[in-house]
């Protein structure tokens, strides 16, 4: 591994470490599980909740790496990651749609002033039908480089 991969998976395994511990007091001392945390979603992490579970993953999957030095496996699992996480955000989106009861109000969200309506639903989930796309392309990239160098 290159030394500006290890430093980057340090500073990923840092980040990933305080965020787990100010998720974890967010959501326990706060009780504020659903509170936004939107420099977290570098990792996934939307909410504080979010952030307990994703931030000790990748605090996790971050020390695995940098103890086996392979770069590319850090890829395959990054796009793993991020094929399983928009997948759900797309059946997220999608059920919020049709769910009479309304967790984000279309007009508290970024695209509202563009869409205007509750369109903005259908809007979020198209973006991570293209998320899930991309990183499932990722994903068969890299993890053909991974299965060929091993």
């Amino acid at each position: 591994m290159l030394n500006w991969q290890k430093y980057l998976l340090i500073t990923l395994s840092i980040f990933s470490l305080v965020g787990a511990i100010k998720g974890f007091l967010e959501c326990k001392n706060k009780k504020n599980a659903y509170g936004k945390a939107e420099l977290f979603s570098l990792i996934g992490a939307f909410v504080w909740g979010d952030v307990v579970i994703f931030g000790i993953f990748w605090f996790l999957i971050s020390l695995v790496i940098l103890f086996l030095k392979n770069w590319v496996l850090f890829l395959v699992i990054l796009s793993l990651f991020w094929v399983v996480r928009s997948l759900g955000e797309t059946i997220f989106w999608f059920n919020q749609q049709f769910s009479d009861k309304i967790l984000y109000p279309p007009e508290k969200l970024r695209f509202y002033k563009v869409f205007r309506n509750d369109s903005v639903w259908f809007i979020y989930q198209i973006i991570w039908q293209c998320a899930t796309t991309i990183s499932l392309l990722f994903l068969i990239y890299f993890a053909t480089i991974w299965l060929r160098t091993n």
